[in-house]
């Protein structure tokens, strides 16, 4: 007597035959995942067109950005591995784009998976593969199974996935940990297990972030506080939720939203004076009614820790220092007043990412150094920082580039296709370096996606969401380039959410500490100075090529130096900058005499700072630190 065919059968039947199934017989989640795969261009029966595969090169570069998550992942997975030990099966982890990252586990099952592309530098996103574990749980957010021909693949059918998004402290999706076997080694428990070695992760990675902060321990049972199975909360000195663990925002109800926009007088309904105040012991957290309390116990933190009064009390300095937080951005501050008020602008949008940033100045004035710094200490840090330089790529190739193409778009494409560099930044930030240089059609298609969020490959396919933090940089004047017709206005405008201007070398007040790292950087081992006559020259020089000119000058000059020698003097110059700072003109002496004396060398530096600038007076406005009518009014008298 036949068998009665499997709701899933049923379902699958449904979809191949009618392009749909009826409610309630698949998980919502999966007949979701099915229409998002068939939107994709996917066929049941077929293979994945092009699936990406990345390079041996590429993934070494993908391990290196995602080093925090692979360096607390790896440990969890070999727990994981010794648990499922002669199951059939592999322990996964995928980063936040479904690039698959690193596998342990059966050498027998892993030579089967392979031939499917289940390894490290294939790409299991659900556009590429259809409904899977890894690539589903990416998109709904949550932990989940899918088994055997619940695969949108039917290639994939003899798996069985069992995978679980891992978050950062901040709430950004770092990746998935997948355990994946032969599906007739289906054990209902597999997921509970990968989703413990989720939050094993999770709990590792705040530990290393918020470890010195304000912590919230939560669980069920007191016994349960400090234990990896506790819900982790951080608390900024000001009482707002700053990090959090999966766990902890579950036990309170929250969503990844809240954290950076819940304070404490709405997560435990007081201050956190008063919060602080019992001290550390564990105390019940009363919740609402029929619920039984959670238990809690609260970590002040080495910044709020009373501590011990030295025996001599330490000198006062002669002025108060902000304390700065030690990150890539802090890093960049070297004394000059102009340019630490641009850092503060950028780090009070460092966690916006719907404020797209622009960056402007000279050639060689750091912007490059800017746009990583500002990626490094953002909540996105573990996740891609891809750059652009569109002044470098040809016209032809820029399009391919940047928004990716499928197989066979034009001649010469890879039979693989691409992703393209957008792509490739979602989760993190794209740096688009010189987009003044960008072709006028180029800039069309990218006001699209800025628009849409959501980009489609040369060749056709289904649009793909995307989501990144935006920075541009540009040596040119965008405003004039669209009173030009070179540039869209209205990409314009949406670029400039904040404008961040770099000061030229010649205008900073840093010198002499930029050139003591620099030296730093190039001899760390090594004390090293400059001549006090050469530092002179350096001050009254203009550097036209702005800090990386200084960069280069400094790392010929080191390499130049003999091994006993540590001073650098006019003899490790270049014969080409000894002349260029030996003709430069001292500095102006400060203006002295009567309002004739002062309105004429105020005539003389406008006359000066125009010539400098090819007479663009928007630029030369921008100099003299007044505005263009201001200009145009004096030039006219």
């Amino acid at each position: 007597m036949p068998t009665a065919p499997t709701p899933l059968r049923n379902a699958r039947r449904q979809w191949l035959e009618q392009g749909q199934v009826e409610t309630g017989l698949i998980p919502e989640p999966l007949r979701a995942s099915w229409a998002r795969s068939r939107a994709f261009g996917l066929t049941p029966e077929g293979r994945p067109a092009g699936a990406p595969h990345a390079s041996a090169a590429q993934l070494a570069r993908a391990l290196e950005h995602r080093h925090a998550l692979m360096s607390h992942a790896r440990p969890v997975m070999a727990f994981l591995n010794d648990q499922v030990q002669g199951s059939d099966s592999l322990v996964l982890l995928a980063d936040a784009q479904g690039l698959l990252l690193h596998s342990t586990g059966d050498a027998h099952f892993a030579d089967r998976a392979a031939r499917v592309a289940l390894r490290p530098g294939a790409q299991w996103s659900e556009q590429w593969r259809g409904t899977n574990a890894i690539g589903t749980a990416l998109a709904e957010g949550a932990p989940l199974v899918v088994h055997a021909g619940e695969h949108y693949l039917a290639r994939n059918g003899f798996l069985t996935c069992a995978a679980a998004p891992i978050a950062d402290p901040a709430g950004q999706l770092l990746g998935v940990l997948d355990i994946s076997g032969d599906r007739r080694g289906y054990h209902r428990h597999t997921l509970a297990l990968v989703r413990s070695g989720a939050r094993m992760v999770e709990h590792q990675l705040f530990t290393a972030r918020h470890a010195a902060g304000i912590v919230v321990r939560l669980h069920a049972q007191a016994e349960g506080l400090g234990t990896v199975t506790e819900g982790l909360l951080a608390l900024s000195e000001d009482g707002w939720l700053v990090g959090a663990t999966t766990a902890g925002l579950e036990l309170l109800g929250l969503a990844r939203r809240d954290i950076g926009a819940a304070t404490v007088e709405r997560l435990f309904g007081t201050e956190l004076a008063r919060l602080l105040a019992p001290g550390t012991a564990p105390r019940p957290l009363p919740r609402g009614a029929g619920q039984p309390p959670l238990w809690m116990r609260v970590e002040p933190g080495h910044t709020l820790r009373p501590r011990a009064r030295p025996a001599t009390p330490p000198p006062t300095p002669a002025t108060d220092t902000p304390w700065r937080p030690l990150d890539a951005l802090a890093a960049l501050d070297t004394g000059d007043t102009a340019f630490a008020a641009t850092l503060a602008r950028a780090r009070r949008v460092l966690d916006k990412p719907a404020i797209p940033l622009l960056l402007c100045g000279e050639t060689g004035t750091g912007k490059d150094l800017l746009a990583r710094a500002l990626h490094t200490s953002s909540a996105r840090r573990e996740q891609p920082f891809v750059a652009v330089n569109c002044a470098a790529l040809p016209e032809t190739l820029i399009e391919a580039e940047l928004f990716g193409y499928r197989p066979g778009a034009f001649t010469g494409a890879s039979r693989h296709g691409a992703a393209g560099r957008i792509r490739e930044a979602h989760g993190g930030t794209l740096f688009l370096d010189e987009i003044g240089d960008m072709p006028l059609a180029m800039q069309a298609r990218l006001l699209r996606v800025l628009e849409a969020r959501e980009v489609t490959p040369l060749g056709g396919g289904a649009p793909v969401a995307v989501d990144f933090r935006l920075v541009c940089a540009s040596h040119r004047q965008l405003r004039d380039e669209v009173a030009a017709g070179r540039f869209r206005e209205d990409l314009y405008y949406r670029l400039n959410g904040l404008t961040l201007t770099l000061p030229p070398l010649r205008e900073r007040s840093d010198l002499a500490e930029l050139v003591a790292r620099l030296l730093k950087a190039e001899a760390p081992d090594r004390a090293l100075r400059v001549d006090s006559e050469v530092m002179a020259q350096f001050s009254r020089y203009r550097w036209p090529g702005n800090v990386r000119q200084l960069a280069n000058v400094v790392r010929t000059g080191v390499a130049l130096l003999d091994d006993g020698e540590d001073t650098l003097t006019l003899a490790q110059l270049g014969d080409e900058l000894r002349e260029a700072i030996a003709s430069a003109r001292p500095s102006a002496p400060p203006p002295v005499g009567g309002p004739g004396d002062l309105r004429e060398q105020t005539d003389a530096r406008i006359r000066e700072t125009l010539a400098a600038v090819g007479g663009n007076v928007s630029e030369a406005a921008r100099r003299l630190g007044v505005s263009r009518n201001t200009l145009y009014r004096r030039i006219r008298d």
